[in-house]
This record gives structure tokens, sequence and C-alpha cells, in this order.
């Protein structure tokens, strides 16, 4: 028999509905996959037990108060609108309570209430891109990293907005339960289990913003379509028709990031799509983008994403549904 993993899944008036079913059809997939229903058991709990609106104006209606609820295997904590009038007694629940499971799990917002009650203290989080600034300036005890999907540290995973809460909820499924069931369980779904926890929430167009300047947009656009020309500060800076220090400064100003940076970013989400979607060797991906050898790219695989170009295919090239 399957090892059982209870699931305990907050509510809170104003909770974000997708990010309780989003993992919660996760884990109850993969327990169907498995043939033992008791492999994942869900439960879901309120505060004092009584039904809860969500931020979309459903009505939720839990199984039971969160203090007559056993202690779970994973402790789900959602995100959503509510976080933002989190009543107290739910924060001193949390922090109370939290540590008697194995997981604690959070989805988008769900980490400013971790972080309310003390449980992010000294660990490395993440949360919606919307609001890392907040939580690193409201809780400085917290190390905040805005661009990864999820992040584990210890016994506790954050997840950026919504759907990376599914991201998370499959990345456990295959530490329980092996790759072969939670590649199942996302087709089942629809979605690809190809994202992994630092992988950015954006793409590189979507992190930086757009440039205010017409010939600046026009250089973020020759960057995205062109990544295996010459992005050199000094080539850039002659497009635009600027001096490269005007440009580089410019460019910063309007977009919030500097054009290394950019072009770091962009090249790097051409070349893991590149591997995720084509057979094309790592040889000629590391040249068409623009990387020049493929130590080079290699370089830079591991230096943001933890692991090297080979090792990356092999987990995320999965062939379309």
């Amino acid at each position: 028999m399957t090892q059982r993993r209870p699931v305990l899944a907050v509510l809170f008036d104003g909770v974000q509905s997708l990010d309780v079913t989003g993992p919660v059809e996760v884990f109850a997939g993969a327990a169907l996959l498995v043939g033992d229903p008791g492999a994942y058991p869900i439960r879901t709990a309120s505060l004092d037990g009584r039904p809860v609106r969500t931020s979309s104006g459903l009505t939720l209606m839990p199984d039971s108060s969160l203090d007559a609820a056993a202690a779970p295997h994973t402790l789900l904590v959602p995100g959503g609108r509510g976080t933002r009038t989190a009543d107290p007694a739910l924060i001193d629940w949390l922090g109370d309570h939290a540590h008697g499971a194995e997981r604690i799990v959070s989805v988008c917002t769900g980490a400013v209430l971790l972080a309310s009650a003390g449980l992010l203290d000294g660990r490395r989080a993440t949360t919606h891109w919307a609001i890392c600034d907040h939580l690193a300036r409201e809780f400085p005890a917290v190390e905040v990293d805005p661009d990864p999907i999820f992040v584990r540290d210890g016994k506790i995973a954050t997840s950026a907005g919504v759907t990376a809460g599914i991201d998370l909820a499959l990345a456990l499924v295959e530490e329980d339960l092996g790759r072969e069931a939670a590649l199942t369980v996302a087709r089942h779904l629809v979605v690809f289990l190809r994202r992994p926890g630092n992988q950015a929430q954006f793409s590189a167009q979507l992190a930086a913003q757009t440039a205010q300047r017409e010939p600046l947009r026009e250089v973020q656009h020759w960057i995205t379509e062109h990544p295996d020309a010459d992005l050199s500060v000094d080539a850039l800076a002659n497009r635009a028709g600027l001096s490269p220090r005007h440009f580089a400064r410019a460019f910063q100003a309007e977009t919030g990031t500097t054009p290394g940076r950019y072009v770091e970013r962009v090249r790097l989400e051409h070349a893991r799509r590149l591997l995720e979607e084509t057979v094309h060797g790592v040889e000629e991906v590391s040249r068409v983008c623009g990387y020049g050898t493929p130590e080079a790219m290699r370089r830079t695989f591991v230096k943001v994403l933890g692991t090297a170009p080979a090792e990356y295919r092999r987990r995320f090239h999965a062939p379309v549904i």
C-alpha cells in the first residue's frame, strides 16, 4: 500500500480558489493514479469551521475547523486578497501548529501568512512577483527571491502566483511517487512537467519593463529576435543611436535592468526553449543563442538554473500533448 500523506488546505475569506484547487487536483490525481485514494487524503479547514467566500465570489465549505483538524503530512497555505487582512487568530494558529506538518507549502501570497507567523525567518522564499518587494520590506528576516516559480528550503516550500502552485505540487508528487507518476498527472491536467523550480516567473520580455523611448524599444525587440548577434553595449548603443554610456544608463532607467542582464535572460530563455522543444544538439543551441561555445552556455545554466544543459534537456524535454 502507498504511504499515506494527508493534505490539509487552509481556507479563509478572500482566498484565491485556484491556489486551493490547483494543488488539490494534483494530489487527488496522483492518488487515483496509484489506485489508492488514501495516498493523499485531502481535508480543508477554516479557522472556525464555517464556509468561506473566495476572492472570486465562490463559497467553499470546509471539512472542519483548524483546531479540529488532525496534523497533516502536507499543510497547504493558499494566497488571495484575504491575506492582506488576515485574522490574527489564523496567524497564531499557523505559528502554533504548522510545524506539526512534515511539509509546509504556500501558494502565491500564502507566503505572507507564513512570514507573518515567523515561519520564514532565516529562510529563502518566493511569492507572487507583484508583492515580492512588499514581502522583503515587511519581513527583513526572510530572504526573498523574486525570480523562481517555487523555492524549497528545508520542510517549507513557497511558490509564485496561482498556477505555480500546480508546478510545486507536481514536484512534490515527483518526489513522493517518481517522475512517471508526476508526468502522468501533468498529462491528465493538460499541463507540462517541464518547469523547474528555479525557472523565472516570467519571460525576459515580461520580467523587464518596456522602454518608453522608441529606439530603446526597438533594441529590446532586436535582442529578442537576434540572440546570436553581437549584443555588446557598444553594438546595441550604435543601433539605438546613443553613446554607450548614455545607452546603458537610459536602458536601465527605463527597463529596470542592465543591457547585459537583459541579454543574458533572453539568451537563456531561448536556449531553454530549444532544449525543451527541439532535438538540436547542445553545440548548435549554444551557437544560435549567442553563447559562442557549449562551455559558456553550460556556465550560465549552472549559475542560473543549477543544472547543465544536457541534464536540463533530460528532465524537461517532453512530448507535446
